[in-house]
């Protein structure tokens, strides 16, 4: 796996801060920075709408500010889709994606990557690995070398769950998890412990390594959830999610690498919180 060399944990936002200047990529870096944060997430889950010069530019004004840069793909990706033309068309979301993300200095993208529907786990995970490894196939071809990271699905519905990522990760070299904590939270009623994300870190290296440690993407935020799993994203304080559980188990592992808050309405404010109550942390 590629190290995003930040050799640490950082924390950032999922897309531009709600205080930056303007909306624009160049202002959240900008904002970013000034807030004190180290990364962010490019939100590209409406649709790639940005040009290979503006992706340059932002790319070079993150070296200089030395902010870590991800990107997150569109929402309307279906690899396991009846349709061939929803599959083409979600697989070149993704090869868009890391192709942006590339100029950007990403190392790292992240998507949902399938629904179920009628299939079974086991028929929706060959699905994905098959078209999965001819999307890493293409970029590597193309010099390109952006991990890909399906994440960690926040309903039943969808395919991603603990076991069905680290094995695709496990199977495909240059794909990895984005560990979404408060999914799996909503998605099985636990996790919220700091034994229980002790267990899923240890998984994690036991299968996979420990570069994979050394080299996460982690989604954090809080949520609202119900049967069928995520309902919608909040503030960690109005959640029930326990982050300093998962704080301290990162810590304990040495985890490294970057924690974007999805947290809504102010993402910025959370991951201030996740940064501040990890660097408090005594060991």
């Amino acid at each position: 796996m590629n190290s995003n060399e930040t050799g640490e944990l950082l924390f950032g936002t999922a897309g531009v801060p709600v205080s930056a200047e303007l909306p624009s990529t160049e202002a959240g870096i900008q904002a970013i920075a000034e807030l004190g944060l180290g990364c962010m997430e490019v939100e590209f889950v409406r649709g790639v709408r940005m040009s290979p010069e503006i992706a340059v530019s932002a790319g070079r004004l993150a070296a200089e500010k030395q902010i870590v840069l991800t990107a997150h793909g569109p929402y309307f990706i279906n690899l396991n889709a009846v349709e061939g033309q929803k599959v083409h068309m979600s697989k070149q979301r993704i090869l868009h994606t890391a192709r942006i993300a590339a100029l950007l200095g990403a190392k790292s993208i992240t998507f949902h990557a399938a629904f179920y529907l009628k299939s079974t786990s086991a028929e929706t995970y060959a699905v994905v690995k098959r078209h999965l490894q001819e999307v890493v196939n293409i970029l590597r071809d193309e010099g390109n070398m952006v991990m890909i990271r399906p994440e960690v699905a926040g309903k039943s519905s969808q395919f991603g769950t603990v076991d069905e990522l680290l094995q695709l990760s496990a199977e495909i070299e240059g794909v990895a998890p984005c560990f979404d904590f408060a999914h799996w939270h909503a998605r099985t009623g636990k996790a919220n412990s700091y034994r229980e994300s002790l267990d899923i870190l240890e998984q994690i290296e036991r299968r996979l390594g420990r570069q994979a440690l050394d080299n996460m993407h982690i989604h954090l935020s809080g949520i609202a959830y119900g049967k069928k799993g995520e309902i919608k994203h909040l503030m960690l304080a109005d959640s029930d999610f326990q982050y300093a559980e998962l704080l301290k188990a990162l810590k304990e592992c040495k985890a490294k690498g970057v924690v974007i808050s999805e947290s809504a309405p102010y993402p910025e404010d959370d991951a201030l919180l996740l940064q501040q109550t990890y660097r408090q942390l005594p060991w």
